[in-house]
């Protein structure tokens, strides 16, 4: 009897199709996941160099993959404890869901550590400034006043300066030494103070007038940030508890009534809920910090 024929012919063309279909998911899956990790050490080597961390970009992304690890392997073990009904599809459900979610933590905080270390930057070039207008008046040149501030033992502003007299001393001119330090600061402060010397420069304006101006500018906007800052932190608030609450909410409920939540998990429905709910707090949480961050 042929072979297309008989009962072994299906299940020979299904075995052959699920083995295809399988080495092309797989093959995609090594190619999504090789370019995302590309693209996480790039990111990630440029954040490490706007915090100046000498650490190469591959431990961030092993320190990422061991806390998405050990938050998923805890996750199982808490549910396991506390859980009534313990289902190893809710457990690995769950600890997949907690892994996806503490997986970027490290990123986060770099980027948290350059938001906080732009704002301290910030906060000092007013000082810097009027320290550069006191060197200007005294007699120095501008490279003598900035090598001034350099020599200040105040970081994260005094290492930015330090960079900028290493490049002036390497031979690179003036305008291109503030121009890599815009690019690697990101301050709208400093661009403006970069503009003013390499205006005053070009022009030969008076450019210790010019650089007290800028203080007191720099300093309005700072004032006016922190009062912004102020009036909106309830609504930073709000977004912090509308994104917890209905996850506290959810963990209440399996203590008061498990079995009906247990119930909810298990249905189509109820998972295809909890993903539009997440998405919805997420796309809320996303809309309140968009309102409540304003631009000075």
């Amino acid at each position: 009897m042929n072979i297309l024929t008989s009962s072994w012919g299906p299940s020979i063309c299904v075995l052959v199709a699920v083995t295809l279909a399988t080495l092309v998911i797989i093959d995609t899956f090594i190619y999504v996941s090789t370019r995302y990790k590309d693209r996480y050490l790039k990111e990630a080597a440029v954040e490490l160099d706007d915090v100046l961390l000498q650490m190469p970009a591959g431990r961030i992304f092993d320190l990422s993959l061991a806390i998405s690890a050990v938050c998923c392997f805890m996750t199982v073990i808490i549910f396991g404890m506390t859980s009534g009904g313990f289902s190893w599809i809710k457990a690995i459900g769950l600890g997949a869901i907690v892994a996806v979610g503490t997986f970027p933590a490290p990123r986060l905080i770099l980027r948290y550590l350059k938001a906080r270390r732009l704002s301290k930057f910030n906060e000092q070039l007013e000082d810097a400034l009027g320290g550069m207008s006191s060197s200007l008046k005294a007699g120095f040149s501008i490279n003598q006043a900035l090598e001034s501030i350099a020599d200040e033992n105040r970081p994260p502003i005094s290492i930015e300066f330090r960079l900028l007299i290493q490049e002036l001393r390497l031979g690179v001119d003036l305008e291109t030494a503030l121009d890599n330090m815009c690019r690697r600061i990101e301050s709208d402060d400093f661009e403006l103070v970069a503009v003013a010397i390499i205006t005053a420069r070009q022009t030969g304006g008076e450019l210790t007038s010019v650089l007290e101006r800028l203080a007191s500018v720099i300093r309005e906007r700072l004032r006016i940030h922190r009062k912004i800052s102020a009036l909106t932190s309830q609504g930073r608030l709000q977004a912090i508890v509308i994104g917890i609450m209905p996850f506290a909410l959810m963990f209440m409920m399996s203590y008061i009534v498990p079995d009906a939540m247990s119930a909810f998990f298990e249905s189509v429905i109820g998972i295809i809920s909890c993903v539009v709910a997440i998405i919805l707090i997420i796309l809320g949480f996303l809309s309140i910090r968009k309102i409540t961050s304003i631009k000075v």
